[in-house]
């Protein structure tokens, strides 16, 4: 599957820390390091949240700061805008694997799911006023019928983008490659999972060249631009100081944001 660059803010805690988090990285690809500040850039086939929790269990925290090539993410939840206490959680990511033809590295990680196949599509708008409700159809520029990631462009919607597996906790971790999308056509779309698995129109009924007889939209979220490698070097939030490395237990906004943990 295709190599992709992933940055990370690293803790640069203890004087081994370059190392340790050398070797916990070991055989995962690449590696660049700048000690001045604090960056890693791994040239990987791995998912980037492996990638992460390996960082960590050198007991030093890690943030995602950026992707190599063109690059979009979406924050997923039950209501599509950006509230910190949803019974779905997650975040996809979308990576260019050439800047010369289509096909993107699809990568991510959603709990509170129940377990089993759910379906995930991106659907035409970004419009998340009522949630899953008002983000449209599937993404379907060739008015194409609807049909499996694997299916080449004629038959199936651009946005067909199969199922993910939530294990018995919960939580779907997922890494495939789509031949098809381009990040510049997805940017301001949005991602939707469903309730059942996708039949990849194969179900014998209309609504299965539908949306594969997916059921209920229970989770989704915008599709925005994402930060390349080397291009975010925030440290601390200015509006409320909140670091770099406690801002991913606080709420996007709202009075408790600048709270102590």
């Amino acid at each position: 599957m295709g190599e992709i660059k992933v940055e990370f803010a690293v803790q640069m805690k203890g004087e081994q820390w370059e190392k340790e988090v050398s070797e916990a990285l070991k055989g995962a690809g690449q590696l660049e390091i700048d000690n001045k500040q604090g960056r890693i850039i791994v040239h990987t086939k791995e998912p980037w949240y492996k990638l992460q929790e390996k960082i960590e269990q050198t007991g030093r925290k890690a943030v995602l700061a950026g992707f190599g090539g063109q690059s979009a993410v979406s924050i997923i939840n039950t209501t599509g805008s950006d509230v910190d206490r949803c019974p779905i959680q997650g975040v996809v990511r979308f990576t260019a694997i050439r800047n010369d033809k289509p096909g993107l590295v699809v990568d991510g990680v959603v709990d509170g799911l129940t377990p089993g196949l759910h379906g995930i599509h991106i659907h035409e708008s970004g419009d998340v006023s009522a949630g899953s409700a008002s983000v449209g159809e599937h993404y379907n520029p060739r008015g194409s019928p609807h049909g499996s990631p694997e299916d080449d462009a004629q038959h199936r919607h651009a946005g067909d983008l199969g199922n993910i597996r939530a294990d018995d906790s919960g939580r779907a971790t997922f890494r495939f490659m789509d031949s098809i999308l381009e990040v510049y056509e997805i940017i301001g779309r949005s991602v939707v999972i469903t309730q059942q698995p996708d039949d990849f129109g194969k179900g014998g009924n209309e609504q299965s060249k539908i949306d594969g007889n997916s059921g209920e939209r229970i989770a989704c979220g915008i599709i925005a631009r994402s930060a390349g490698i080397l291009q975010n070097f925030k440290k601390i939030c200015a509006c409320d100081g909140v670091t770099l490395w406690d801002e991913r237990y606080k709420p996007l906004a709202g009075g408790t944001r600048a709270q102590k943990l």
